[in-house]
Parts: structure tokens; C-alpha cells; sequence
């Protein structure tokens, strides 16, 4: 495997990916991610939280007793004009892990189905998720592992406040409606900014989103841009959001479903109390 550029591990870079592992772990652990003899598909956009993503994974899972946890690396080539994905693929070879990149045309799929103008995020997520269920499936994954953070998890819930009257986020654990496969998100407990600092200390090569960055207005860069203000006000925010998704109160919540189930729920507590 590849070793860390620059300073050792005693250094600064040293510091923040032990960090940053102790924030992964500890998700690992409180939602059973990982289990060993997984073989898990780790899906690469090229961004810096996908290098992070592997890289974390890699440091943690050599700690893990039992056996071995299996890391493939999995990068999709959507056809996007001037996309050259060389340097990932480059970075993947010397880092050793085990890799595949599928190529299959998404790109004019998207821009035939959508009107000019408007935002291809929500098909081509879509696109690429029922992509990465297949070939998860046909090189033997039990897991698929994406790169999502603490503010990913942030402006989703602000998203789906605003814009589709619903309460969720993104959980770090994910089975599909069809029960075929399992989606973990071992950084939600990770800062993006912490993220961002290790991927330039590590010198990862990123790919640009030539299909989507360039896009303005996108809702998901509004809220963005709102929880960035009101970080300048309260620099607790993110991490209070964060904790809100893991400190919920059914009773002060307005659904009568899940209020009879709480009250059920804390009926068993007392039973047990007793006991």
C-alpha cells in the first residue's frame, strides 16, 4: 500500500487522519458497519471524500481480528465531456487496492431526459445508485460504502425540510427496499472541512463534475451556503444538527404512528426495569 506523503505519522497529517479515524470508528461501531469477512465496494467519484473514504477504511480495517475485510474500489465513467479519469485510475494502481472502473454512458441519458437549464442531480444520483447495486452484486459485495459527511447529512435534512415537507436525513446504515443490498456511510461523523484538509495534505488527484458542478442554484449548494452563514454566527451548528439526527424526540414530533410506537417502546423499557 501506498505510505502517507510528507510528514510522518507523529506529524500534523499523522494527527488529522488519526482523528478522523476515531470519528469513523466510532460509527463503525455504533451501527455495526463493518464485520469481518465483509467484502466491501467503496464507491469513487474521484472527489476528496471518496479518496478519504478508502483511505480511511484501508487504515481501519487492518485492526479489525477475524477475517479479512475486503476493499474494492469502484469508479464509474459516466461519459461526461472532457472527462479524463487517468489520475484516478493512476492513483488507484500505486495505492494497491483492488479496483474496477465501468464505463456506461449516463451523461446523455441525463441531458436527454432533462430540460436545459434545470438541475440532473436527482436522475443521475439515481442512474448511478441502481449502477452501483448491480455491480456490487456481480463482484460479490455485501456492502457498498459512500463517501457522505456530517455536513452531507446536514444539508440533506435541510433539504428535505424545505423542499419535500419530510424529516430524514442520510443514516449511516442502509438496506434497500428490496433487501438486496446494504449501504454504509462510515464519515458522518467527519467535518467536511477536516475531510478537505486531509485530502490536500494527501495530494489526492480530484476529478472535476463537469456534469453538475458547474450547474448555479442548485438547492443543495443554497443550503450550503445557509449553514455557512450561520456558522460565522454559531460554529456549533453543523455538529448540533448532527447530533439532533441521534437525539430525536418522538413525543414532540406531530405523527400519531410514531408517538404509539415511542410510548410502546418505553412501556418495554419500564417492563424490563422491573424486572
Amino acid at each position: 500500500m501506498q505510505a502517507l506523503p510528507g510528514p510522518d505519522r507523529a506529524g500534523e497529517l499523522g494527527r488529522l487522519e488519526a482523528r478522523l479515524c476515531r470519528k469513523m470508528g466510532r460509527t463503525i461501531e455504533t451501527f455495526q458497519l463493518i464485520e469481518p469477512g465483509d467484502r466491501v465496494l467503496v464507491a469513487m467519484s474521484g472527489g476528496k471524500d471518496s479518496y478519504a473514504l478508502l483511505t480511511l477504511m484501508d487504515r481501519f480495517r487492518r485492526r479489525l481480528p477475524g477475517p479479512r475485510v475486503e476493499l474494492i474500489a469502484f469508479h464509474l465513467d459516466q461519459r461526461q465531456p472532457g472527462y479524463d479519469g487517468e489520475p484516478l485510475e493512476r492513483w488507484l494502481k500505486n495505492y494497491g487496492v483492488e479496483h474496477r472502473i465501468h464505463a456506461q454512458d449516463t451523461y446523455s441519458v441525463v441531458t436527454d431526459k432533462i430540460a436545459e437549464g434545470s438541475t440532473y442531480c436527482s436522475l443521475c444520483s439515481r442512474l448511478r445508485r441502481g449502477i452501483l447495486y448491480d455491480q456490487a452484486e456481480a463482484l460479490g459485495c455485501n456492502k457498498i460504502a459512500l463517501g457522505h459527511h456530517r455536513d452531507d447529512a446536514a444539508e440533506t435534512l435541510l433539504l428535505n425540510l424545505f423542499y419535500s415537507g419530510q424529516l430524514k436525513s442520510m443514516p449511516p446504515l442502509l438496506h434497500s427496499d428490496d433487501g438486496r443490498n446494504t449501504v454504509i456511510r462510515p464519515l458522518m461523523q467527519c467535518a467536511e472541512d477536516e475531510i478537505a484538509d486531509y485530502a490536500q495534505r494527501m495530494g489526492f488527484p480530484i476529478l472535476p463534475c463537469n456534469l453538475c458542478g458547474s450547474q448555479e442554484g442548485l438547492k443543495r449548494q443554497r443550503m450550503k451556503q445557509m449553514l455557512q452563514v450561520l456558522t460565522t454566527e454559531n460554529e456549533k451548528v453543523p455538529g448540533n444538527i448532527a447530533a439532533a439526527l441521534a437525539n430525536v424526540r418522538p413525543s414532540h414530533l406531530h405523527q400519531p404512528e410514531l408517538y404509539q410506537a415511542w410510548q410502546q417502546f418505553r412501556a418495554g423499557d419500564a417492563d424490563v426495569g422491573e424486572v
